[in-house]
């Protein structure tokens, strides 16, 4: 099994910053691509960024140049700088990870979910 624990999260004013963070830990025989979704009342779950393996990365449009992603591949941990932070940002965001682990079969990706963790900008 694997498991992805989220941290830094909380309740922040607008303009100000937060990092969060996601350790992954189990039976990892490696990771592919890791990321931040987020999902606000009433909407959509939406990706926010994503990093590969090979540390390209992706971002949603409304997060470009405040939001970066990275990871640390030593300790399966992906981090999520958030800079000018807004009211809308407000929104449980929840870390995704592609792990291969190792089956009856092989080694399979298996895609994983951290239990998520509360961002609230105020005004």
């Amino acid at each position: 099994q694997v498991q992805l624990v989220e941290s830094g999260g909380g309740l922040v004013q607008a303009g100000r910053s937060l990092r969060l963070s996601c350790a992954a830990s189990g039976s990892i025989f490696s990771i592919n691509a890791m990321g931040w979704y987020r999902q606000a009342p009433g909407k959509q779950r939406e990706l926010v960024a994503a990093i590969t393996s090979g540390t390209s990365t992706n971002y949603a449009d409304s997060v470009q140049g405040r939001f970066t992603i990275s990871r640390d591949n030593a300790k399966n941990t992906v981090y999520l700088q958030m800079n000018s932070l807004k009211p809308e940002d407000t929104a449980v965001y929840y870390c995704n990870a592609e792990v291969n682990v190792r089956t009856a079969w092989g080694i399979r990706p298996h895609d994983y979910w951290g239990q998520g963790i509360q961002v609230t900008v105020s005004s």
